[in-house]
């Protein structure tokens, strides 16, 4: 259940030291985006530039990195610092059905058959839930939207206005996330952030858009969404852009305004894509791409580079 820590306490629950003065922890958060009341962790050296501005009450940190920590920032000290941030996750796990709160259902809204809406949920005007669709705690849900059959919002949930999610569509469900041990076990990290669809998003049939493990997936507004879709945890996608059929998106990818994505392209994770850039079918990005340009093929490359390779493969063919 989520809940107040103190950090001599949460240093002993994960049974690492800790350096630094008392104060009570309220979470767990990115070095960027962490309070003086929060933690944070570092587990990559390419994120040292962040570890210098965090205002992070605390921080998960090897021994051999301890004097590069700003002033007034606690270290809890490991090893594993990235395994421990996972332990830590299910500390400030948020209750997954909770107390009664009071649950706001337009007049105007329109609400099918075998529909459950969970506590604290707040339905807009004009909204259509068609039948058999799952809404769950604290979700918001715009004026003007519908949700078709078998949706399902899980907690936290946050719908813009006039925006449309297709049936068996999946919003919020945990990243897939794990720390993992010398040994070999997958540590479960708890998604504890949640997902935002902005104004007029439009989500087609089984597609799936992961929660954040701390702050928000989001997805800007104008955005459209094909069938079949995967967006993992913590991404960013810019107003405007098109995803297609089977697009996978990877986690904390961000990308730009009017981005396209084609039919079966995907990302690795932690990436960003300009605006107005286009990945055809396909294509496989594994490092960030300049916007406005048009891209194809693994590895991936200029698309006009693409059809000279394609065209000197078939010159080669055709001699042999």
């Amino acid at each position: 259940m989520s809940q107040t820590i103190a950090i001599d306490t949460l240093a002993k629950k994960l049974e690492v030291d800790y350096v630094g003065e008392p104060f009570e922890v309220v979470g767990i958060n990115t070095l960027q985006e962490a309070t003086a009341q929060e933690i944070s962790f570092l587990e990559n050296s390419k994120y040292l530039s962040q570890l210098k501005e965090t205002k992070a009450g605390a921080v998960l940190i090897r021994p051999d990195q301890l004097s590069l920590l700003p002033e007034g920032v606690g270290a809890l000290v490991s090893e594993e610092p990235y395994l421990k941030m996972a332990e830590a996750t299910h500390l400030f796990a948020k209750p997954l059905i909770r107390p009664r709160e009071k649950t706001i259902i337009a007049l105007t809204a329109q609400i099918g058959e075998r529909v459950h809406i969970g506590n604290g949920a707040i339905i807009g005007e004009n909204v259509h839930i068609f039948d058999g669709a799952f809404i769950g705690e604290n979700v918001h849900i715009g004026d003007n939207t519908i949700i078709y059959p078998n949706v399902t919002l899980y907690n936290d949930t946050i719908v813009g206005k006039f925006c449309i999610i297709h049936a068996n569509s999946v919003i919020g469900s945990d990243g897939f996330g794990y720390a993992h041990t010398k040994t070999g076990e997958h540590i479960k990290i708890i998604h504890n952030g949640c997902v935002i669809l902005e104004d007029d998003v439009e989500i087609g049939s089984n597609s799936s858009i992961d929660r954040a493990v701390f702050g928000t997936t989001r997805i800007q507004s104008g955005t459209k969404i094909d069938n079949l879709v995967q967006i993992g945890h913590n991404c960013d996608i810019g107003a405007g852009s098109i995803l297609v059929a089977q697009s996978g998106i990877s986690g904390s990818t961000r990308l730009g305004r009017n981005v396209v994505m084609g039919g079966q392209s995907a990302t690795a994770g932690h990436l960003s894509i300009g605006d107005f850039a286009t990945v055809a079918a396909r294509g496989g990005v594994t490092k960030s791409i300049e916007g406005g340009k048009v891209y194809s093929g693994f590895p991936l490359m200029l698309h006009s580079d693409w059809l000279k390779l394609q065209a000197k493969i078939q010159k080669f063919f055709k001699k042999g």
